[in-house]
Parts: structure tokens; C-alpha cells; sequence
């Protein structure tokens, strides 16, 4: 039989002549403390009030326990802390630190917790674009997608010389009957391929797309808003647009352009690309047999496609000999061959896009970008 034990007091030995105990009568505890740091974070960007005032209330102000400023908190501050599914917030309701976050101790009537449970939450993340009889909270996805913008410009200091905006998409699989879904072949799955827009550490767009389109679709529209939105603060700011190969497309280079904003893309590879750099690719093999390690050099030229560009362009070319086979790579630049070289170009301001892939895992594993499980792209949209 299971031993029954009402001890409420426990001592260990000493360390260092100071006694160590545990005990049960601490009352309400949490292990998650460290929630107080966001909290002061958010006071001083105000974060959480003003996501909130992208969302539109009619419910009868008598008869709300749970404003939508203390709904948005409450499921930023969960993600935040690992609770990523709404069904989480039946217990958390009652949790004293998410009551702390929320400035709100006690509910004002005696039959409700603090903050809100699962069914008022889900209310939120179906809101429609226009409040209904039974959605009365709408919310307006183009305030949120210039908040982001607003809270990245709100950061700098002063105004930079240069910004980098790197792009690029990713598969968030999807495993219902989810509306948008699509089976991808690359990723071999059903999932959904948002687009993502960061510069450095700040997320400046997250854009749900379905996963049967291009993976560079949608990207002008975005670049478009972030560039207008920018240079309406940093008009004297540098743009730069970076990517994978993915995203070297004819109208996105054409608007770089035409619009005075630099682009590195990645170029996928192609026999006539290859052609081009045969000799370089040679002397690379040639020098990586002699000395065993692989070899690299570099080859700077004006290229265009066949059909598909509008014009000449400069394209850097890395011929690496590696692992006893060739290993060549192509990047299309608008930057000029007098303020970048072939080879820094690449390995140093191509390269460092690779930073990019952090941020996204970032999202998706610590903050569960990835759980777009309603029935909706709009809901699902909101959630991302």
C-alpha cells in the first residue's frame, strides 16, 4: 500500500552553516517568475495596448469581464511561456503570474477567474474582419501588419545608413482539413508556405500563404509596404532586399529598380551558368587535388536569361572544387562592382542571410508560429 505521509516540513543538511528546508505552506507559487521581465518589456513599449487597438469591441461594455487588451496579453504572455494551445488556459485562468501580467488580481464577478479561459480566447482568434451577432470582436489586419514596422523603426536609436530586409519562406504543415492546405512535394507534407520579412532580429512581416503558390509570390506587395513604411521615417536610409534563389525573379528585381532599392538574390544554377564559369571551376579542382581541402574562386560577369529578365545584370559566381566534386553558386546584385567585390559580396553580405533561418526557428519552435489549426486562413492568419 502507498505510504501516507502529512509531513508539511522537510530539512536537508546545511551548506555552509545555513540551514536548508522545504516546506508546502508557501500558498499560490509559480514556477514561471521569469514572465515578470516581459511585463516590464511590455510596459515600456506598450506592446500588448496597442496590438490590442488593432481589435475592435462591440460587446456590451457592461457585460464584459475580459477586455481585449487582457485577452491579447493573456495568449502573448502564454506562447511566450511555452503554453501554446488555448486548451492550456482552462487551468491558467487561475494562474496568479498571468493575473499579475494582467493587471487584473481578481475578476469583478465572483463565478469568473481573473483572465480568460479557452472559449473566450477562441473568440478572439476568430474574429472577423467585421464584428457579426456572433463575432463581436473584428480586428484589422493592416494596423497589425504596420505595428510590426512601427515597433522595429521605434528601436533604432537614430536613423541607420543601410538596412537589410531578408526574406524567405517556410513549411508550417498543417494536419487537418485546414482551408489553403496543399501538399507540397518539397517538403513532403501538407502545409501552408508563409512568407517571412526580417531585418536582423525584428520580424517585420509574417504573411500566411497557401503552399501551391511560387515561393516568391506576394513578395513585391510586401517589400512595397515595408520600403513605403520605412522611408517615411528614414528617407535617407540605404534598402537592401536579400534572399535565396527562390525569390530572383523578374518583377521583384524590376521594382527593386525601378523604386532605388538594392537586391542580392540567390541564382539557381544552370548549364549556361555553369559554362560560364568552367575555367575557374578547373583551376579550383586542379588546386583542391594538390592540396586536399577545397578550393574556391570567384567570377564576376554581366549575365541575363534567355527570356525571362528585362535587362543585363551583374552576377557573382563562387567555382568551389569541394569534396572531390564541383560546388558552384550563383548570386544577381544590383550592387556595383566598385563598393563590393566578388568575394566579400558572397561570403560576407550574401552569406550572413543565413542568420534568417535562426529567426524563423525562432518562431516556429519557441513561439509555435507553427500551430495553425483552425479551420480558417484568416484565423489562421491572426495566429501567425
Amino acid at each position: 500500500m502507498p505510504t501516507e505521509c502529512s509531513r508539511d516540513f522537510f530539512g536537508f543538511e546545511p551548506v555552509e552553516g545555513r540551514a536548508v528546508v522545504a516546506a508546502f505552506d508557501a500558498g499560490a507559487i509559480t514556477s514561471d517568475a521569469g514572465a515578470l521581465l516581459l511585463g516590464a518589456t511590455d510596459r515600456a513599449i506598450r506592446m500588448m495596448d496597442r496590438l490590442a487597438s488593432c481589435f475592435h469591441d462591440v460587446r456590451c461594455p457592461e457585460l464584459i469581464e475580459h477586455e481585449v487588451v487582457t485577452l491579447v496579453g493573456q495568449r502573448v504572455f502564454g506562447i511566450a511561456l511555452g503554453y501554446e494551445d488555448l486548451n492550456d488556459h482552462d487551468e491558467l485562468r487561475h494562474d496568479p503570474m498571468l493575473a499579475v501580467l494582467s493587471g487584473k488580481l481578481a475578476a469583478r464577478r465572483e463565478d469568473c477567474a481573473p483572465v480568460a479561459g479557452k472559449s473566450t480566447l477562441n473568440r478572439l482568434e476568430l474574429s472577423r474582419l467585421e464584428p457579426t451577432r456572433y463575432h463581436k470582436i473584428s480586428h484589422n489586419p493592416v494596423a497589425i501588419k504596420r505595428l510590426f514596422v512601427d515597433l522595429f523603426l521605434e528601436a533604432q536609436g537614430r536613423a541607420p545608413n543601410e538596412i537589410i530586409l531578408d526574406l524567405d519562406a517556410t513549411d508550417d504543415p498543417v494536419h487537418g482539413e485546414q482551408e489553403g492546405r496543399f501538399f507540397h512535394g518539397y517538403y513532403d507534407c501538407y502545409c501552408y508556405l508563409p512568407l517571412y520579412v526580417f531585418c536582423g532580429r525584428h520580424l517585420l512581416a509574417a504573411k500566411l500563404r497557401r503552399a501551391s503558390i511560387d515561393a516568391a509570390a506576394g513578395a513585391v506587395e510586401e517589400v512595397a509596404r515595408i520600403v513605403a513604411h520605412i522611408r517615411s521615417r528614414w528617407p535617407l536610409a540605404r534598402i537592401l532586399v536579400r534572399a535565396d534563389s527562390g525569390f530572383a525573379r523578374e518583377e521583384l528585381m524590376a521594382w527593386c529598380e525601378a523604386n532605388a532599392v538594392h537586391f542580392l538574390l540567390g541564382l539557381a544554377k544552370t548549364d549556361r551558368l555553369i559554362a560560364e564559369i568552367k575555367s575557374e571551376l578547373d583551376r579550383a579542382a586542379v588546386q583542391s587535388r594538390r592540396t586536399g581541402k577545397p578550393a574556391r574562386r570567384f567570377k564576376d560577369f554581366k549575365w541575363t536569361t534567355r527570356t525571362s529578365w528585362s535587362r543585363v545584370r551583374r552576377v557573382v559566381a563562387k567555382a568551389e572544387w569541394t569534396k572531390d566534386e564541383a560546388n558552384p553558386r550563383f548570386v544577381v546584385t544590383s550592387l556595383a562592382r566598385a563598393e563590393c567585390k566578388a568575394r566579400y559580396l558572397y561570403e560576407k553580405l550574401y552569406c550572413a542571410r543565413g542568420d534568417m533561418e535562426n529567426r524563423i526557428k525562432e518562431c516556429q519552435l519557441d513561439l509555435y508560429a507553427d500551430r495553425t489549426s483552425t479551420a480558417t486562413m484568416r484565423a489562421n492568419q491572426l495566429r501567425l
